[in-house]
């Protein structure tokens, strides 16, 4: 069976009134839920200004984490997510149209991470990520939806000019401005001794993603983990929230897939 061991943090920093990060997860409640359902780690960043982007991201997060909740069991989890994200797009354009008399824009961004068996399900809208941690090595399983990043992908501008680009931080996507968004989704191996770190931009801006890796390299406690890379981003910026969830592989149960359910490996 799956077994993991999660830490996660969220705080508002030194410099911001509030903090626009929401985080949550669901266990499963024993062995049989863990393969029914298995777990989801959530984590949103709200965009806009005043109470709106806090608004938004709790929104969004409740309403996925309920989702998720009550999937069917055995769903195939790039499924579930990709409704559950369409449902918390919904939630949170609903709430902006319900917040005055006139309506208001709010936005935030998303990023899941669904386990279940051998394998890892994320979905993403926007720039929160998530990495997997591997044998001394760390690799992104998310696109940042950014206009800078955008404009790295085609080769109109350099790697350098991207990091130091007014519009780094400009989202291309993001949940809450249309009915409808595009979310991506992506299934990934897991094995023994991983760990994934989901992260808003408020922890992997300042902090790059050689400090992330040295980070767990360093401490073995999760806890301890996400302490120091919360405090290391407030130290290096402040200007934003952070938050991590970081959840390490512990064992896993190896299957096969046909036609989307899943079998056991001898």
């Amino acid at each position: 069976m799956l077994e993991l061991e999660f830490a996660q943090l969220s705080e508002t920093g030194p410099v911001r009134p509030h903090n626009e990060d929401f985080i949550g997860c669901v266990e499963p409640t024993g062995p049989e839920q863990a393969r029914s359902h298995g777990w989801l780690f959530a984590l949103a960043d709200g965009v806009g200004g005043q109470d709106l982007g806090e608004v938004a991201s709790r929104t969004a997060i409740e309403t996925v984490l309920e989702g998720f909740r009550t999937s069917k069991a055995g769903e195939p989890h790039a499924a579930v997510l990709t409704r559950i994200v369409q449902s918390a797009n919904a939630a949170v354009y609903e709430a902006g149209r319900a917040a005055s008399p006139g309506g208001v824009r709010m936005a935030t961004t998303i990023v899941l991470c669904a386990l279940r068996f051998d394998r890892a399900v994320v979905a993403h809208v926007g720039d929160s990520r998530c990495y997997v941690i591997r044998r001394g090595h760390i690799d992104a399983l998310t696109r940042d939806h950014t206009v800078v990043n955008e404009q790295l992908r085609l080769g109109v501008i350099t790697g350098r000019e991207g990091a130091s680009a007014s519009m780094r931080h400009v989202l291309t996507r993001s949940l809450g401005n249309d009915l409808f968004v595009n979310v991506d989704v992506g299934e990934h191996h897991v094995f023994p001794g991983d760990v994934l770190l989901v992260c808003s931009d408020g922890l992997h801006g300042p902090v790059p993603a050689p400090e992330l890796l040295r980070a767990v390299a360093h401490h073995r406690d999760l806890d301890a983990v996400a302490r120091h890379l919360v405090d290391l981003a407030h130290r290096k910026d402040g200007s934003d929230n952070a938050s991590v969830q970081l959840i390490r592989v512990k064992t896993t149960e190896r299957v096969g897939m046909y036609r989307g359910r899943p079998y056991k490996l001898r």
